[in-house]
This record gives structure tokens, C-alpha cells and sequence, in this order.
């Protein structure tokens, strides 16, 4: 007589409204295990089988909510391999692989989309994002005006368009060079020889920050050399920037003849926050992806620290949980202080703790940790939390004041 509990393990209805209650809960790995055990016993039963890439789906939503977008792209794998012909798993896959940059994948699985379920916005939009990602502005608008004409109400299209208009009109009559890590297009001012200059300059600094990050971009980043009028209509930055990082490298060049140690610095501090953006996934307060930045950058030009000075002096610091939102709203003197104290405390982290703990503060930010647990788990060695490294680190500046005056 088989006894009952072997009995429930071959009846797959159970496995399968266990998993329907595990999937209630929001715990999709143990629901894919029962529907698991299920579809391995009934195998034929179509039920099952959708079931089963449901609960895949759903854990992809799940990690591509958590902007796990590799992980989230294998599951919808998964999904599609029970449910070849569902487009909403081609479109998921498609959104997931888009952002883990894999832009030919991403196209593959969104033209698929439409194949199966014809043209809708989303689909749109996002093979506009794998043309504009690399560079490819007049593919991206084409498509993103069709998106806007699927979807007229769309917040997402409400300034996108004109900007990629601004865009398309700067960049439309640009020449392009390649390496095998950057695409930089370029203004007729700027001479080809600049350009490919510019390109074997990106190619070193790819190499000695992704020395110091232990990381290394597979997708090839986009880098645009303007005139200084294209670079103020295009990006409206203030009049102070000096280059962008959006996604892309913007760099107003206009008729530079030399590639100098400030435009070199410029060039490391913007593919550092290329560096920082895909190691955190976007989710890195503004004084450590600027003060990282400025750190690369001033190992080409290192201006006197003006604003610093005069805070370790005064003791007028800006606190760094102020540091954390976007310096915009700073007048022209604090947003200089931002920068240079930015950089005075990630060079302090680097110098006493090393850029292994860097590595671990961005790595834990790109896993959606809270950023005062992730200077945390970082620091654990030294069991510090975010404010006793920022006492630290001002105690420091005080007393280097103080010996300097002695």
C-alpha cells in the first residue's frame, strides 16, 4: 500500500495548488519547484505547462523589477521555452535584455513582438531605446515617433521627442569613428585625427578605471564631440558644465587642437560615471558617482581644492546626506564646494580603505541595497556605519587643517 504522503508527491494537482498559493505570496523559486514537479508527472497536461512559464514570467517581472536585468532575461528564457508563441514573454525578454545592454538579442526578441502580436508602444519604444543607446539617433526617433503615435498620452513622450529632435539636428550631419570599446561621433569642426585621438584615449582610460573598479563594460559606450553651441542647445546644461554623462559621453570639443590634460581629465570623469552607472544600475547617490569621477579625473588635471580650503577652515561642510540628490539646485560656489568635497571624501575611502570596498558599496547599490546598509556591508570590516565614516572623514580634514597651521 503506498502510504499517503508518496501519494500526494505523484498527484500533481497538489503540487500545482501549492504553487498557485506560493505564487499568492509572492515566493516564485518554490512555486517554479512545485510546478516543477508537477509538469514532470503529467507533462502533456497544457495547463501545467502554461502554469509553469506564468511562474517564470513572474519571477523575471520580479528580478527586472529589482533591475536584475541578466537574470530577469533567463527567465523569461524559460518561459518562452514552454510558451514560444506568448509575445508578452518576447516583449519582457526583449525589455530585460535592453537594459543588460545585449541590444542584437533585445532586437531579435522584439521584432518577434510584432510578429506575433503586432505593433503596440512598448515594443516601439524600447527598439527605439537599442538604436539611441548606441548611437543611433535618426533609427531611435523613427521609432519613437510611431510609439507616441500608438500612444498619444504617454508621459514617456512628452519632452522625449523634441529632445530627440534637438539631438538629431546636432548629430545628423556628424562623422563617426569606432574602437572596439566606444563609438564617438563627431562635428565637421572637430578633425578626424582629434576624434580618433579622443578614441585611443577612452581606450586607455577603459583600462585603468576598470583596473581600479574590477569592471569592465562589454557594450560599446557612445561619445559626442559638439561645438560648444550644439552642446549648450542639446543637453540645456549649465554654463559652467564641461561634459555629460546621460547614457552617453557629451563633450563640447568645438575647434580643439590638442587633446590637453583638462579635456583628458574630462574624458576620464565622464566614462567613470559610465563605469559607476552600470555597476550600480543607476542607484548611486551624487557625491560618491561624482566624487569617483573626480577622483579618475584629477589623476590627469588636479586644480587646488579653492572651495575645500576654505570649508576646513570655516568648518562649513556640506553634509554629505545633503550631497546625495542632484546638485542643481546649488548656487555656482556651493555646487564647486560639492565637487571638490565629493572628491575629498572618496579620496579619503580609497586612500584608508582601498577600492576593493568601493567595489563592494557599488556592487551591493547595483543589488537595490539602501545606501546607509551599503556603505555598511562595505565597511564591514571596520564596523562603520555611513555617519561614523562621515565623522570620520571630517575629524580628518579638521586635523589635517590644524597640523598645516601648526
Amino acid at each position: 500500500m503506498v502510504g499517503l504522503g508518496a501519494a500526494r508527491a505523484a498527484d500533481p494537482l497538489l503540487h500545482n495548488d501549492y504553487a498557485a498559493a506560493l505564487i499568492d505570496r509572492g515566493e516564485y523559486e518554490q512555486a517554479i519547484e512545485q510546478l516543477e514537479k508537477a509538469y514532470s508527472l503529467f507533462s502533456s497536461d497544457r495547463t501545467l505547462k502554461e502554469n509553469l512559464a506564468t511562474a517564470h514570467a513572474l519571477l523575471g517581472q520580479k528580478l527586472l523589477d529589482k533591475k536584475s536585468y541578466p537574470q530577469a532575461a533567463e527567465q523569461f528564457g524559460k518561459a518562452l521555452e514552454l510558451s514560444p508563441d506568448t509575445p508578452r514573454f518576447h516583449l519582457l525578454r526583449g525589455i530585460a535584455l535592453t537594459f543588460a545592454r545585449d541590444y542584437d538579442a533585445a532586437r531579435y526578441e522584439l521584432e518577434t513582438t510584432r510578429t506575433l502580436g503586432g505593433d503596440s508602444a512598448d515594443v516601439f519604444y524600447f527598439l527605439g531605446k537599442t538604436f539611441y543607446d548606441v548611437g543611433e539617433t535618426a533609427q531611435a526617433l523613427d521609432f519613437w515617433e510611431k510609439a507616441a503615435a500608438l500612444a498619444p498620452g504617454d508621459a514617456r513622450f512628452a519632452g522625449l521627442l523634441e529632445r530627440m529632435r534637438r539631438e538629431q539636428s546636432a548629430e545628423g550631419k556628424m562623422d563617426r569613428g569606432y574602437s572596439s570599446r566606444f563609438i564617438v561621433s563627431y562635428d565637421t569642426e572637430v578633425q578626424s585625427g582629434k576624434a580618433l585621438d579622443i578614441l585611443d584615449a577612452l581606450e586607455r582610460v577603459y583600462n585603468d578605471v576598470g583596473a581600479d573598479l574590477d569592471f569592465y563594460p562589454e557594450a560599446r559606450v557612445p561619445v559626442i564631440l559638439y561645438t560648444l553651441k550644439d552642446y549648450r542647445e542639446v543637453t540645456r546644461s549649465p554654463h559652467w558644465s564641461g561634459g555629460l554623462y546621460d547614457g552617453k559621453i557629451r563633450l563640447p570639443i568645438g575647434g580643439a587642437t590638442e587633446l590637453t590634460p583638462e579635456l583628458r581629465a574630462t574624458l576620464r570623469h565622464e566614462y567613470t560615471h559610465a563605469v559607476v552607472r552600470e555597476l550600480t544600475r543607476g542607484n548611486c547617490p551624487t557625491w560618491l558617482n561624482e566624487g569617483i569621477a573626480e577622483l579618475q579625473g584629477r589623476q590627469e588635471s588636479n586644480p587646488p581644492l579653492i572651495e575645500l580650503a576654505q570649508a576646513i577652515k570655516t568648518g562649513a561642510f556640506i553634509p554629505l546626506r545633503s550631497l546625495e540628490g542632484n546638485f542643481s539646485a546649488l548656487d555656482e560656489q556651493r555646487i564647486r564646494l560639492a565637487y571638490e568635497e565629493s572628491y575629498a571624501v572618496v579620496n579619503y575611502l580609497v586612500t584608508n580603505y582601498g577600492w576593493y570596498r568601493v567595489k563592494a558599496i557599488l556592487a551591493n547599490l547595483g543589488e537595490g541595497v539602501p545606501f546607509d546598509q551599503a556603505v555598511t556591508r562595505g565597511l564591514a570590516d571596520f564596523a562603520l556605519s555611513y555617519d561614523d565614516f562621515s565623522r570620520e572623514w571630517r575629524d580628518s580634514m579638521q586635523q589635517q587643517y590644524r597640523d598645516r597651521k601648526n
